[in-house]
């Protein structure tokens, strides 16, 4: 009983925090297409669009860089504009674990001291000449969260119709994606 409580009483904080999810964009969400090899993950990455969640609401000029710590675990440092691309600055720091079994497509990401969250890399394209992804499209098991990165702020008529096209073939809603508003370089 006293388990219960902690646990419902740790829901309803972290609802709080980062609000209600929006609607379910994806019933039957599919596991990563490909592994991820760390290396080629790791960077700065633009957000091209996403399934507009609580604790991004009205984010535009979103950017996630993620690098390696020294415990062997993933920085994650999400930034934005809020409202505007002239809006107020706003960025957070949490960490990473790659679960294990997953070819480095799945990790865990918090935020919020021990609570993690679900982070599938679902697709992604092949390694350019540096040897990086040049885009992802990132979701989670409950179809509510959706995210496509680039790793130009801009990306070009024909990725953007390639990251709309996979959307689709992954089974997401494209009328629920917001696409994000970004400056150029």
């Amino acid at each position: 009983m006293i388990r219960s409580a902690l646990l419902l009483a740790a829901s309803l904080a972290l609802t709080a925090c980062v609000g209600l999810p929006g609607p379910v964009g994806n019933a039957a969400v599919p596991e990563p297409a490909k592994p991820v090899a760390l290396g080629a993950y790791l960077g700065k990455w633009y957000e091209y669009g996403r399934y507009e969640a609580p604790f991004q609401k009205g984010c535009e000029g979103v950017t996630a860089e993620y690098s390696l710590r020294e415990d062997r675990k993933i920085k994650v440092v999400n930034s934005c504009f809020k409202g505007s691309l002239d809006g107020e600055f706003d960025q957070s720091t949490g960490r990473a674990k790659i679960v294990e079994g997953s070819d480095g497509a799945k990790l865990k990401v918090s935020f919020f001291g021990p609570f993690y969250g679900d982070y599938w890399v679902l697709d992604r394209g092949e390694p350019d000449a540096s040897g990086v992804y040049p885009w992802s499209i990132v979701g989670e098991p409950s179809g509510r969260y959706l995210w496509m990165l680039t790793r130009e702020p801009l990306p070009s008529a024909e990725l953007s119709a390639n990251l709309e096209g996979r959307v689709r073939a992954l089974g997401y809603d494209w009328e629920l994606v917001r696409l994000t508003q970004q400056v150029s370089r």
